[in-house]
């Protein structure tokens, strides 16, 4: 059996070769063709998140199914009625839709609420002050890719620049899935967790700039 920190740093060389891969190949290679391999490294990035996971138990999976269902209905919500977040659509680079939200927008807030999760218990024990530490630190993140997402043909709102609803809305429907991550996932995975949320930062931070 290969040891757990043998994991994880494989893990996180991976997830540092996608991502610089990614940026060098959006910036001076077939952009198009990159930006559409999105969804398999969101994908990819997903499967290492659990495979780092200290202990894959069944409030794991709770969690993970609460994340997953409370992001993509508040999406389907967003897209569709124009709650929550705001008016916006989603583009065609993020895969198969149901309700006009791609199914991977649920995976992607797996991923965000159990890294921002699992970086804010680095610095704070108490689970509700996390969470709420957590949730803005999820609202920061999106602040970043908000600039990116329509060049990459992810979303985009009926304005030209996301309206205030949107991060508000994201840190509504963040705290209720954040406190469930502290309050019932006991082991964190702090390394692979630090890592990923640097790179997003990094990555989306890059392209918002340029």
């Amino acid at each position: 059996m290969i040891p757990k920190n043998i994991n994880t740093q494989i893990s996180v060389a991976l997830i540092w070769l996608f991502h610089v891969c990614g940026v060098l190949g959006i910036l001076f290679g077939n952009r198009e063709l990159f930006i559409a391999f999105t969804p398999v490294n969101l994908f990819l990035t997903f499967m290492l998140l659990f495979v780092n996971q200290p202990k894959m138990d069944a409030m794991v999976v709770r969690v993970a199914g609460i994340a997953f269902g409370v992001g993509l209905l508040a999406e389907i919500l967003g897209v569709n009625y124009g709650l929550i977040f705001g008016n916006y659509i989603y583009g065609e680079n993020l895969g198969v839709k149901v309700f006009g939200v791609p199914l991977l927008i649920g995976v992607n807030w797996i991923v965000l609420t159990f890294i921002t999760g699992a970086t804010t218990s680095r610095w704070i024990s108490n689970p509700r002050m996390a969470g709420i530490v957590g949730a803005l630190l999820m609202v920061v993140l999106d602040l970043f890719i908000e600039p990116v997402a329509p060049k990459f043909d992810f979303w985009s709102f009926d304005t030209p620049t996301a309206p205030l609803q949107n991060y508000l809305g994201w840190f509504l429907v963040a705290l209720p899935i954040q406190w469930a991550y502290h309050f019932y996932v006991k082991e964190k995975d702090t390394t692979f967790s630090y890592h990923l949320l640097i790179i997003q930062f990094l990555f989306f931070g890059t392209f918002a700039l340029l």
